[in-house]
């Protein structure tokens, strides 16, 4: 039975620097490929939040339409007849408009609000390399 005190302590083993530069190029080139696919998740997460804003800016422009075609509904009625019908056919008119507005409005918000994922992934390159510096640094 051997005994662990009786082997002579072996020296350990450091990579070569040529071994540390290789693992930093593979560690680096593994970084930027996996960067660049969440870039394309966050470019087609971004383009289906655009697209949802621009199905609510098409809602409102169909509220618009209706719109237009009640106020020339309006006009027709206020012209045949004195008041009272194309009074009530102005309150809806003027009721949808209102609504096309606040469609507007939020999918205008909704697209302005939207976040870039190119400055995004160039922010945590940025955080990257300077983690890489400090690395070197030590």
């Amino acid at each position: 039975m051997s005994d662990l005190h009786d082997e002579p302590l072996r020296a350990v083993r450091r990579p070569s620097i040529g071994a540390l530069v290789g693992q930093l190029s593979e560690q680096v080139s593994t970084l930027v490929r996996t960067e660049l696919e969440l870039a394309k998740a966050e470019a087609a997460q971004s383009a289906k939040s655009i697209g949802v804003a621009g199905a609510a800016i098409a809602g409102a422009a169909v509220f618009a339409f209706f719109a237009l075609g009640v106020l020339i509904a309006a006009a027709v009625l206020g012209i045949a007849e004195a008041l009272p019908a194309w009074l009530a056919a102005l309150i809806v008119g003027v009721a949808l408009l209102v609504i096309a507005g606040i469609a507007a409005g939020l999918g205008a918000q909704r697209m302005k609000n939207q976040r870039q994922p190119a400055a995004a992934v160039a922010g945590r390159l940025k955080e990257d390399l300077e983690s890489l510096k400090k690395g070197f640094t030590r």
